[in-house]
Protein backbone atom coordinates (compact mmCIF):
# COMPACT_ATOMS: atom_id res chain seq x y z
CA UNK A 1 0.00 0.00 0.00
CA UNK A 2 1.27 3.52 -0.85
CA UNK A 3 1.39 6.23 1.36
CA UNK A 4 -1.21 7.85 -0.77
CA UNK A 5 -3.59 5.10 -0.17
CA UNK A 6 -6.24 5.13 2.73
CA UNK A 7 -6.61 3.56 5.53
CA UNK A 8 -9.63 1.40 7.17
CA UNK A 9 -11.04 3.78 8.84
CA UNK A 10 -12.48 1.46 11.96
CA UNK A 11 -8.49 1.90 12.68
CA UNK A 12 -9.39 5.12 14.26
CA UNK A 13 -11.17 3.77 17.08
CA UNK A 14 -9.51 0.56 17.39
CA UNK A 15 -6.21 2.25 18.11
CA UNK A 16 -7.62 4.75 20.95
CA UNK A 17 -7.92 0.89 22.61
CA UNK A 18 -4.25 0.71 22.61
CA UNK A 19 -3.47 4.68 23.98
CA UNK A 20 -5.67 3.67 26.56
CA UNK A 21 -3.96 -0.04 27.84
CA UNK A 22 -0.76 2.13 27.99
CA UNK A 23 -2.21 5.29 29.87
CA UNK A 24 -4.22 2.82 32.80
CA UNK A 25 -0.62 0.96 32.68
CA UNK A 26 1.05 4.14 33.27
CA UNK A 27 -1.82 5.73 35.59
CA UNK A 28 -0.10 3.16 38.37
CA UNK A 29 2.76 5.19 39.11
CA UNK A 30 1.42 8.28 39.11
CA UNK A 31 3.15 11.11 41.61
CA UNK A 32 5.25 7.82 42.96
CA UNK A 33 8.35 9.18 42.04
CA UNK A 34 9.53 6.56 39.36
CA UNK A 35 9.60 7.31 35.67
CA UNK A 36 10.92 4.29 34.75
CA UNK A 37 8.52 1.85 35.93
CA UNK A 38 5.97 4.02 34.67
CA UNK A 39 7.12 4.28 30.91
CA UNK A 40 8.27 0.10 31.33
CA UNK A 41 4.70 -0.27 32.41
CA UNK A 42 3.20 1.90 29.43
CA UNK A 43 5.51 0.44 26.94
CA UNK A 44 4.45 -3.32 28.10
CA UNK A 45 0.92 -2.42 28.49
CA UNK A 46 0.59 -1.06 24.81
CA UNK A 47 3.00 -3.69 23.08
CA UNK A 48 0.18 -6.51 24.30
CA UNK A 49 -2.77 -4.02 23.03
CA UNK A 50 -1.14 -4.28 19.66
CA UNK A 51 -1.74 -7.88 19.31
CA UNK A 52 -5.52 -6.95 19.42
CA UNK A 53 -5.55 -4.95 16.46
CA UNK A 54 -6.38 -6.63 13.04
CA UNK A 55 -3.07 -4.56 10.78
CA UNK A 56 0.61 -5.73 9.69
CA UNK A 57 2.31 -3.16 11.41
CA UNK A 58 5.86 -1.85 11.81
CA UNK A 59 7.49 0.36 13.98
CA UNK A 60 9.50 3.24 12.60
CA UNK A 61 9.07 5.59 15.70
CA UNK A 62 9.66 3.71 19.07
CA UNK A 63 11.54 2.84 22.06
CA UNK A 64 14.79 2.86 20.35
CA UNK A 65 17.47 -0.15 18.69
CA UNK A 66 15.98 -3.69 18.79
CA UNK A 67 19.22 -4.20 21.27
CA UNK A 68 18.52 -1.08 23.64
CA UNK A 69 14.39 -1.68 23.64
CA UNK A 70 12.87 -5.02 24.56
CA UNK A 71 9.61 -4.03 23.00
CA UNK A 72 8.23 -1.40 20.58
CA UNK A 73 11.84 -1.26 19.30
CA UNK A 74 12.40 0.30 15.75
CA UNK A 75 11.44 -2.75 12.84
CA UNK A 76 9.25 -4.74 15.36
CA UNK A 77 6.22 -6.69 14.30
CA UNK A 78 3.00 -5.75 15.87
CA UNK A 79 -0.60 -6.73 15.48
CA UNK A 80 -2.27 -10.11 14.38
CA UNK A 81 -1.08 -10.14 10.95
CA UNK A 82 2.47 -9.21 11.99
CA UNK A 83 3.80 -12.54 11.21
CA UNK A 84 1.11 -13.74 8.79
CA UNK A 85 0.44 -11.11 6.76
CA UNK A 86 -2.86 -10.36 5.10
CA UNK A 87 -4.06 -7.40 7.02
CA UNK A 88 -4.00 -3.33 6.48
CA UNK A 89 0.19 -2.67 6.29
CA UNK A 90 1.28 0.01 8.41
CA UNK A 91 3.87 2.14 10.08
CA UNK A 92 3.37 2.96 13.41
CA UNK A 93 5.01 5.85 15.78
CA UNK A 94 4.36 5.40 19.00
CA UNK A 95 5.59 7.06 22.62
CA UNK A 96 3.68 5.55 25.39
CA UNK A 97 4.47 7.34 27.81
CA UNK A 98 4.95 11.38 26.48
CA UNK A 99 6.15 12.80 30.16
CA UNK A 100 7.55 10.26 31.88
CA UNK A 101 9.28 12.85 34.75
CA UNK A 102 5.55 14.46 34.51
CA UNK A 103 4.00 11.36 35.62
CA UNK A 104 6.47 10.62 38.19
CA UNK A 105 6.04 14.16 39.66
CA UNK A 106 1.97 14.24 38.66
CA UNK A 107 2.29 17.01 36.37
CA UNK A 108 0.40 18.05 33.70
CA UNK A 109 -0.01 16.87 29.78
CA UNK A 110 1.26 13.20 30.26
CA UNK A 111 -0.43 11.01 27.38
CA UNK A 112 0.28 7.92 25.79
CA UNK A 113 0.12 8.55 22.03
CA UNK A 114 0.53 6.84 18.85
CA UNK A 115 0.00 7.44 14.77
CA UNK A 116 -0.73 4.93 12.09
CA UNK A 117 0.10 5.95 8.58
CA UNK A 118 0.39 4.04 5.10
CA UNK A 119 3.86 2.22 4.72
CA UNK A 120 6.39 4.58 3.79
CA UNK A 121 4.33 7.43 5.74
CA UNK A 122 6.62 8.59 8.50
CA UNK A 123 10.16 10.30 8.43
CA UNK A 124 12.31 7.57 9.91
CA UNK A 125 13.25 9.92 12.47
CA UNK A 126 16.90 8.53 14.39
CA UNK A 127 16.37 9.03 18.16
CA UNK A 128 18.15 12.61 18.12
CA UNK A 129 17.45 16.21 18.45
CA UNK A 130 15.05 18.33 16.54
CA UNK A 131 14.88 21.54 15.66
CA UNK A 132 11.04 22.22 15.74
CA UNK A 133 8.61 25.09 14.32
CA UNK A 134 5.24 24.97 14.89
CA UNK A 135 2.14 27.56 14.35
CA UNK A 136 -1.48 26.92 13.57
CA UNK A 137 -3.67 26.42 11.03
CA UNK A 138 -5.12 29.11 8.71
CA UNK A 139 -2.07 30.88 8.16
CA UNK A 140 -0.24 31.86 5.00
CA UNK A 141 2.20 29.05 3.89
CA UNK A 142 5.42 29.60 5.11
CA UNK A 143 4.64 32.00 7.26
CA UNK A 144 7.74 31.61 9.62
CA UNK A 145 10.71 29.71 9.19
CA UNK A 146 13.85 28.03 10.66
CA UNK A 147 16.11 30.03 8.82
CA UNK A 148 14.65 32.77 9.98
CA UNK A 149 15.26 35.27 13.26
CA UNK A 150 12.94 34.79 15.62
CA UNK A 151 12.11 38.25 15.76
CA UNK A 152 11.84 37.98 12.25
CA UNK A 153 9.21 35.12 12.70
CA UNK A 154 7.23 37.16 15.32
CA UNK A 155 6.78 40.08 13.37
CA UNK A 156 5.57 38.10 10.53
CA UNK A 157 2.88 35.60 12.45
CA UNK A 158 1.76 38.67 14.40
CA UNK A 159 1.05 40.58 11.00
CA UNK A 160 -0.51 37.38 9.65
CA UNK A 161 -2.68 37.41 12.89
CA UNK A 162 -3.39 40.33 12.53
CA UNK A 163 -1.97 41.71 16.15
CA UNK A 164 1.37 42.93 17.76
CA UNK A 165 4.18 40.92 18.67
CA UNK A 166 2.85 41.31 22.31
CA UNK A 167 0.02 39.28 21.75
CA UNK A 168 1.59 36.51 20.76
CA UNK A 169 2.20 33.57 23.22
CA UNK A 170 5.79 31.32 22.40
CA UNK A 171 5.66 27.26 23.80
CA UNK A 172 8.73 25.72 24.34
CA UNK A 173 10.41 23.42 26.60
CA UNK A 174 12.39 25.20 29.95
CA UNK A 175 15.87 23.79 29.12
CA UNK A 176 19.35 25.62 29.16
CA UNK A 177 19.62 25.07 25.83
CA UNK A 178 16.63 27.46 25.21
CA UNK A 179 18.03 30.48 26.97
CA UNK A 180 19.17 32.30 24.13
CA UNK A 181 15.83 31.88 22.18
CA UNK A 182 14.12 32.51 25.05
CA UNK A 183 15.80 35.87 25.27
CA UNK A 184 15.19 36.72 21.71
CA UNK A 185 11.80 35.80 21.96
CA UNK A 186 11.50 38.27 25.02
CA UNK A 187 13.11 41.18 23.31
CA UNK A 188 10.80 41.27 20.17
CA UNK A 189 8.01 41.60 23.12
CA UNK A 190 6.62 38.28 22.71
CA UNK A 191 5.24 35.97 25.78
CA UNK A 192 6.93 33.04 26.57
CA UNK A 193 5.22 29.58 28.21
CA UNK A 194 7.70 27.66 29.54
CA UNK A 195 7.05 23.76 29.44
CA UNK A 196 8.97 20.81 31.80
CA UNK A 197 8.12 18.46 29.61
CA UNK A 198 5.71 17.14 27.10
CA UNK A 199 6.85 18.28 23.77
CA UNK A 200 4.29 16.26 21.50
CA UNK A 201 1.46 18.54 23.32
CA UNK A 202 3.54 21.53 23.35
CA UNK A 203 3.38 21.01 19.68
CA UNK A 204 0.01 20.46 19.07
CA UNK A 205 -1.54 23.50 21.47
CA UNK A 206 -0.91 25.42 18.28
CA UNK A 207 -3.74 24.30 16.82
CA UNK A 208 -6.41 24.93 19.62
CA UNK A 209 -7.02 28.51 20.08
CA UNK A 210 -8.09 28.17 23.76
CA UNK A 211 -4.43 27.34 25.15
CA UNK A 212 -3.08 30.66 23.89
CA UNK A 213 0.13 29.18 22.25
CA UNK A 214 0.51 30.66 19.15
CA UNK A 215 4.31 29.00 18.20
CA UNK A 216 6.15 26.29 19.45
CA UNK A 217 9.86 26.42 18.83
CA UNK A 218 13.21 24.83 20.40
CA UNK A 219 14.74 21.58 20.43
CA UNK A 220 12.90 18.23 21.60
CA UNK A 221 13.63 14.87 20.49
CA UNK A 222 12.91 13.46 16.67
CA UNK A 223 10.78 11.08 17.60
CA UNK A 224 8.42 12.96 19.49
CA UNK A 225 8.52 15.44 16.31
CA UNK A 226 7.15 12.77 13.98
CA UNK A 227 4.35 11.91 16.41
CA UNK A 228 3.65 15.88 16.76
CA UNK A 229 3.71 15.94 12.78
CA UNK A 230 1.02 13.74 12.52
CA UNK A 231 -1.32 14.87 15.15
CA UNK A 232 -0.45 18.31 13.04
CA UNK A 233 -1.47 16.78 9.67
CA UNK A 234 -5.02 15.72 11.38
CA UNK A 235 -5.70 18.56 13.41
CA UNK A 236 -4.10 21.96 10.92
CA UNK A 237 -1.48 23.82 10.98
CA UNK A 238 2.70 24.18 9.94
CA UNK A 239 5.33 22.34 11.15
CA UNK A 240 9.17 22.33 10.10
CA UNK A 241 11.86 20.33 11.60
CA UNK A 242 15.34 20.22 10.92
CA UNK A 243 17.78 16.95 12.75
CA UNK A 244 20.81 18.05 15.06
CA UNK A 245 23.78 15.99 15.04
CA UNK A 246 26.31 15.62 17.90
CA UNK A 247 28.80 13.67 15.69
CA UNK A 248 29.25 11.83 12.72
CA UNK A 249 27.64 9.17 14.27
CA UNK A 250 24.35 10.20 14.79
CA UNK A 251 24.72 11.50 10.81
CA UNK A 252 25.35 7.77 9.80
CA UNK A 253 22.57 6.76 11.69
CA UNK A 254 20.40 9.12 9.83
CA UNK A 255 21.70 8.00 6.35
CA UNK A 256 21.01 4.16 7.53
CA UNK A 257 17.16 5.35 7.86
CA UNK A 258 16.79 6.95 4.88
CA UNK A 259 18.22 10.97 5.10
CA UNK A 260 20.11 11.75 2.50
CA UNK A 261 20.43 15.56 3.25
CA UNK A 262 21.68 16.17 6.98
CA UNK A 263 20.74 19.58 6.92
CA UNK A 264 17.50 19.43 5.24
CA UNK A 265 14.84 21.51 6.60
CA UNK A 266 11.43 18.60 6.67
CA UNK A 267 7.84 20.23 6.14
CA UNK A 268 5.25 18.60 7.78
CA UNK A 269 4.05 16.49 4.96
CA UNK A 270 7.67 15.18 4.45
CA UNK A 271 7.46 14.22 8.26
CA UNK A 272 4.25 12.33 8.21
CA UNK A 273 2.17 12.10 4.82
CA UNK A 274 -1.03 10.15 3.46
CA UNK A 275 -3.66 9.03 4.87
CA UNK A 276 -2.60 9.30 9.49
CA UNK A 277 -4.36 8.71 12.65
CA UNK A 278 -3.35 9.85 15.53
CA UNK A 279 -4.68 8.90 19.38
CA UNK A 280 -3.57 10.00 22.72
CA UNK A 281 -4.84 9.37 26.00
CA UNK A 282 -4.39 11.47 29.01
CA UNK A 283 -2.67 10.00 32.00
CA UNK A 284 -2.25 12.85 34.07
CA UNK A 285 -4.51 16.10 33.43
CA UNK A 286 -3.55 18.69 30.95
CA UNK A 287 -4.83 21.52 28.33
CA UNK A 288 -6.18 18.78 25.91
CA UNK A 289 -6.69 15.90 27.65
CA UNK A 290 -8.13 14.92 31.37
CA UNK A 291 -6.09 12.12 32.95
CA UNK A 292 -6.43 8.72 34.42
CA UNK A 293 -9.73 9.10 37.00
CA UNK A 294 -9.83 5.74 39.07
CA UNK A 295 -12.42 4.49 41.01
CA UNK A 296 -13.08 1.42 43.12
CA UNK A 297 -12.75 -1.50 40.87
CA UNK A 298 -12.44 0.67 37.61
CA UNK A 299 -11.22 3.89 35.84
CA UNK A 300 -12.35 7.04 33.63
CA UNK A 301 -10.01 7.89 30.91
CA UNK A 302 -9.92 10.06 28.14
CA UNK A 303 -8.96 10.13 25.01
CA UNK A 304 -8.63 12.20 21.10
CA UNK A 305 -8.41 10.18 17.79
CA UNK A 306 -7.74 12.37 14.82
CA UNK A 307 -7.93 11.33 11.12
CA UNK A 308 -5.85 13.34 8.35
CA UNK A 309 -8.15 11.99 5.34
CA UNK A 310 -11.27 13.22 7.04
CA UNK A 311 -10.41 15.76 9.16
CA UNK A 312 -12.29 13.97 11.82
CA UNK A 313 -11.44 14.33 15.53
CA UNK A 314 -13.14 12.55 18.08
CA UNK A 315 -13.01 13.17 21.94
CA UNK A 316 -13.49 9.33 23.81
CA UNK A 317 -14.65 9.39 27.10
CA UNK A 318 -14.63 5.49 28.48
CA UNK A 319 -15.20 4.22 31.46
CA UNK A 320 -13.03 0.95 32.11
CA UNK A 321 -14.22 -2.11 34.62
CA UNK A 322 -11.34 -3.75 35.35
CA UNK A 323 -13.59 -6.78 36.70
CA UNK A 324 -14.33 -7.54 33.22
CA UNK A 325 -12.04 -5.73 31.02
CA UNK A 326 -8.82 -7.70 29.50
CA UNK A 327 -5.71 -8.21 31.54
CA UNK A 328 -3.86 -6.42 28.43
CA UNK A 329 -5.64 -2.99 28.66
CA UNK A 330 -5.73 -2.21 32.89
CA UNK A 331 -1.74 -3.91 33.69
Amino acid sequence: MSAEAGLNRTLTLDIVRVTEAAALAASNWIGLGDKNAADGAAVEAMRRAFDTLAIDGTVVIGEGEMDEAPMLYIGEKVGIFAKSGGGTSVDIAVDPLEGTTLTAKNGPNAMATLAIAPKGGFLHAPDIYMDKLAVGPGLPKDVVSLDASMEQNLKELAKAKGCSVSDLNVCMLDRDRHKELLKACRAAGARVMLIPDGDVAGVVAVSQPETGVDMYVGWGGAPEGVLAAAALRCIGGQMYGRLIYEDDTQIARAREMGITEPNKIFRLEEMASGDVMFAATGVTHGSMLKGVRRFPGGAYTHSVVMRSASGSVRFVEAKHNFATKPAAFIA
